[in-house]
């Protein structure tokens, strides 16, 4: 199954820091960026979730909740966050039921061997839960400003 522009996004609910369990149907309302990195504190990944940390200020304007998410265990992603003091939960998604569902699981070559992994993406979810726009093959610089741009939009047209 595939998510497709202006359709709704299935629900899921995950794990997250703080033991916390977040689910999509709960943020009904809001807005929701969901975006999907290879691994806890790797240095792509470190700059990314502090892009979004650092723009979380805008992105709540916005009305929009950020969520990171990796295969990572629930104390790898509790420490990566407690270290960059990211202010936005990280879902651990150990069973990769949430990366199967918006199909972030690639094969990767890294160092010439072949390998399944998170292809590093994101996702916007407007207030209806029906996905407005996707990044998939995402390059860290610049990405999290794009991000946001779409999230205003999407907002001001509400």
């Amino acid at each position: 199954m595939s998510l497709e522009i202006g359709k709704p996004v299935p629900d899921f609910t995950a794990i997250a820091t703080g033991d916390r369990q977040v689910s999509l149907s709960e943020l009904r309302g809001r807005q929701v960026v969901i975006y999907f990195y290879p691994r806890a504190s790797t240095p792509g990944c470190t700059t990314e979730g502090g892009d979004f940390r650092d723009n979380k200020a805008a992105f709540d304007a916005a009305n929009t909740v950020i969520l990171g998410v990796s295969r990572d265990g629930l104390k790898a992603q509790q420490n990566f966050k407690d270290k960059q003091a990211f202010n936005f939960d990280l879902i651990s998604d150990k069973d990769e039921s949430v990366c199967q569902l918006f199909d972030v699981i690639k094969l990767k070559k890294l160092y010439g061997k072949e390998h399944l992994g998170i292809e590093r993406s994101t996702f916007l979810i407007d207030r209806e839960g029906k996905l407005a726009r996707e990044w998939r093959k995402v390059k860290v610089k610049g990405h999290v400003e794009e991000v946001l741009e779409a999230a205003q939009a999407l907002h001001d047209d509400a």
